[in-house]
């Protein structure tokens, strides 16, 4: 009887921890326009019920199987929905740095990779790259590499602010949150639709079109509202943007676009906005390299 009861409280935990992360990962999250944003990650409060769950239960799980519980849940064996027991899924971060703050005036950071990450800012970027120069942005993902040409021509002032943040590692450890099939995008910038940097910049013209490769910076349905977020063009359907034609394209892809596709191709089907992938996509981290 005692392996009995075990074998159930092992089974009604395995049941608990699937559902969690199958909410964490349906959680709706704010409607913003195209705009994307990012929500506070469930982890707080997945290991606040699990432990809960079994306050109390002398019977219950170890502290040490507790922890090995956590783990699964945060990304390290859960498997994806629809995916069998033996099917292998790409290698995510177990954390995410935390950030820093900086007041007053926003300083040029350091081109050789060693600034601290920094997640809010109160005043925008001053001009810090040369327009003169060629900029590529590698983006390290979870499920390949991503390189862009970014229009330091067209569009100087939306690549500055791409390359301040990747420099100041804003979008290290952040994740694709939103994908959508309807419109042929992915989009990124944070961990919900709801990350910013802390400040907005102006939109650097209007009357774009979209087709697949290009790298536009979301915002919301206000003009001037864009900041850290951005979408790839992974295919025809995004054309239906074209009305708009508000969303600064800044960038195209040179390399990776089976990457950009594939990361669509993982569209659940659920939530708001037109999905969001059937499994963590992260953004390792983003490169810039100058010449």
């Amino acid at each position: 009887m005692g392996t009995e009861k075990r074998e159930r409280q092992k089974t009604n935990r395995q049941q608990r921890l699937t559902e969690l992360a199958v909410q964490q990962r349906r959680a709706k999250v704010k409607k913003r326009g195209l705009q994307f944003g990012i929500g506070i990650p469930a982890v707080i409060l997945a290991l606040f019920l699990i432990v809960n769950v079994f306050a109390g239960d002398d019977s219950g799980p170890s502290d040490d199987q507790l922890v090995e519980d956590v783990t699964d849940l945060l990304g390290g064996s859960t498997v994806p929905e629809g995916a069998t027991a033996d099917s292998t899924a790409p290698t995510v971060p177990a954390t995410t740095v935390p950030g820093k703050t900086i007041s007053g005036d926003t300083a040029c950071p350091k081109t050789d990779g060693t600034e601290e990450r920094v997640t809010k800012f109160e005043k925008a970027p001053p001009m810090c790259i040369d327009a003169a120069k060629s900029y590529t942005a590698i983006l390290d993902t979870s499920e390949g590499k991503v390189e862009v040409a970014l229009d330091t021509a067209k569009t100087p002032k939306t690549v500055n602010n791409f390359v301040v943040l990747a420099r100041y590692k804003y979008y290290d450890g952040t994740t694709i949150f939103r994908t959508d099939p309807s419109i042929d995008i992915i989009q990124g910038g944070g961990l919900t639709n709801t990350d910013d940097p802390g400040y907005t910049i102006e939109d650097e013209g209007n009357g774009y079109k979209y087709v697949e490769g290009d790298l536009a910076m979301a915002r919301t349905m206000e003009p001037n509202s864009a900041g850290g977020q951005w979408f790839f063009v992974t295919g025809p359907n995004a054309s239906l943007l074209d009305s708009q034609g508000t969303y600064v394209n800044f960038g195209k892809v040179t390399s990776g676009l089976d990457v950009v596709k594939g990361i669509l191709a993982l569209n659940s089907g659920e939530g708001d906005l037109g999905g969001a992938p059937s499994r963590t996509v992260s953004v390792n981290s983003v490169t810039i390299v100058e010449s």
